[in-house]
């Protein structure tokens, strides 16, 4: 399955890829093991890996992103599956995966192909009933995931990010997912948490004035005793049961992550660990988890990305 001009790929995921993807150890069940034999019409959770980085790149990004899903595969598969696992939960669909070619296409319109591409693939394998899981990729990749969870019921998104994503929309990259989301009536509230005063511009500031929008810096949580679990609370609280919400979580947030922007502060892992298992607990009507940005370039990146990937995936999903 490719997409209109062969830029992307569509691969799906079997018992064979799973087998090539994880160690067995005898005496131990590990969820490579469990994944072996569960369905899609079983699964509740349906991972979807994201292989590209033309939208990181189209909006001045580091390159890296497109290794993401492989160093979390590695990780995850390998985790230990104990009696406490939720039956049913979880199938890994396949990947998305950027393909080299020599067309004229810009990478704007590749971003743009991508939104187009990513919304068939949903459309054609995921149910409405399923929580969808994105694993790669830029924040581009936000815009598509918004597009199809809207359709069936109003939507509303919690991003935790140093950059709110809300650039002009002239023109498709990474950093304008929710501004177009915005624009074109996809998303009913944005609430973007822990930005950073320094790497957001006046035209984004201005963005945030929108009623839609709620925002919080990470200087207020850092220097002012701000509370990042009760902001999010707070927030959870204003939703009927006619809007579901998603969670982005761009990596770029966490210190010291091998990213598409990556920064010595933010912050900690464990604090996103608390922030996903709060979110799932607080809000009933969880529409998706998209874990963006996160962009390993070598083999120590690779170890610290996959295992951190790993931790926020079960951590959502109640492993």
């Amino acid at each position: 399955m490719n997409s209109i001009n062969s830029s992307f790929s569509f691969l799906s995921w079997d018992a064979a890829i799973i087998r090539k993807s994880y160690s067995p150890r005898n005496g131990e069940e590990r969820l490579g093991d469990y994944l072996l034999n569960q369905t899609i019409s079983e699964a509740k959770y349906v991972v979807i890996g994201i292989r590209e980085c033309c939208g990181p790149l189209a909006n001045n990004g580091r390159t890296g992103a497109q290794f993401a899903f492989p160093a979390f595969v590695k990780a995850f598969l390998n985790m230990q599956v104990h009696n406490s696992y939720p039956k049913n939960s979880l199938y890994i669909l396949g990947e998305v995966i950027e393909l080299e070619n020599h067309s004229n296409h810009s990478l704007s319109d590749k971003v743009s192909e991508l939104d187009e591409f990513l919304e068939q693939v949903l459309n054609k394998f995921v149910t409405p009933g399923q929580i969808p899981i994105f694993i790669g990729g830029g924040h581009n990749n936000a815009l598509a995931i918004m597009r199809w969870t809207a359709k069936n019921k109003k939507l509303a998104v919690v991003n935790l990010d140093a950059h709110a994503d809300l650039r002009s929309t002239e023109v498709r990259h990474s950093g304008n997912s929710f501004s177009t989301a915005l624009a074109e009536g996809t998303l009913l509230h944005y609430s973007v948490l822990g930005l950073h005063e320094g790497y957001n511009n006046t035209f984004i500031l201005e963005a945030l004035k929108n009623d839609q929008i709620f925002h919080s810096f990470y200087e207020s949580y850092l220097f002012q005793q701000r509370d990042l679990m009760e902001d999010l609370v707070n927030i959870l609280r204003h939703f009927h049961t006619d809007t579901q919400v998603g969670l982005e979580i761009d990596m770029d947030s966490i210190a010291y992550m091998p990213s598409s922007a990556l920064s010595p502060s933010g912050w900690t892992l464990d604090q996103v660990r608390k922030f996903t298992h709060l979110f799932v607990k607080t809000q009933k009507q969880v529409a998706y988890l998209n874990l963006t940005e996160a962009a390993p370039v070598s083999e120590t990146d690779t170890l610290i990305v996959g295992k951190a990937l790993s931790y926020l995936v079960r951590d959502f999903t109640g492993i």
